[in-house]
This record gives structure tokens, sequence and C-alpha cells, in this order.
């Protein structure tokens, strides 16, 4: 059991149980989520790059600001074409 922390005000953290991590990342999908934040497409840039040279499909995301949440509908469309997500966080 985790626990997540949630910097937008929660009275209490949400307790959750992690998913499993895959046991090997061939043939899967890695999406790839840049929230917008300074430098993070150029973190992304080479994670990709990584990836494709290994074979492993990646697909990209972007989430409008950095501020809020991303939208449901961005956070379903990946949960619909991705087997697990590397999220860029820089500055």
């Amino acid at each position: 059991m985790s626990t997540i922390l949630d910097p937008t005000g929660e009275l209490e953290p949400a307790q959750r149980t992690p998913l499993p991590r895959p046991k090997k990342i061939d043939g899967i999908t890695v999406g790839l989520l840049d929230i917008s934040k300074a430098r993070g497409d150029v973190f992304l840039d080479r994670i990709d790059g990584r990836l494709s040279e290994g074979g492993i499909s990646t697909r990209r995301y972007v989430k409008p600001t950095f501020a809020k949440s991303a939208p449901v509908e961005l956070l379903q469309q990946i949960a619909s074409e991705c087997d697990v997500v590397v999220e860029g966080l820089a500055d």
C-alpha cells in the first residue's frame, strides 16, 4: 500500500495499491507525458530516443499546463493507448 499526497489541498492522503510493473518492456507501448515544465520535452526526447533504439513503441502526450492536473480526457486517452507512462518533470 502506498500513500499518495495531492498538493491541491486534500484533507486525507489517498491510499492506493500500486499496479504491478511489467516484467519486460518488449512489445508494450510506453506513453511519454510532457507536463509542460521547462525542458521536460528535452528529457522525454532522450527517453524516447533510448526506447526507440531498443525497438520499444512510444506515444507522446502534452499536458496543457503544469499548474493543473491533466484533463480527464487526456488521462483516459493515455490509459487506453499505453501500457506504462513516463512523466517528464524538469526545470
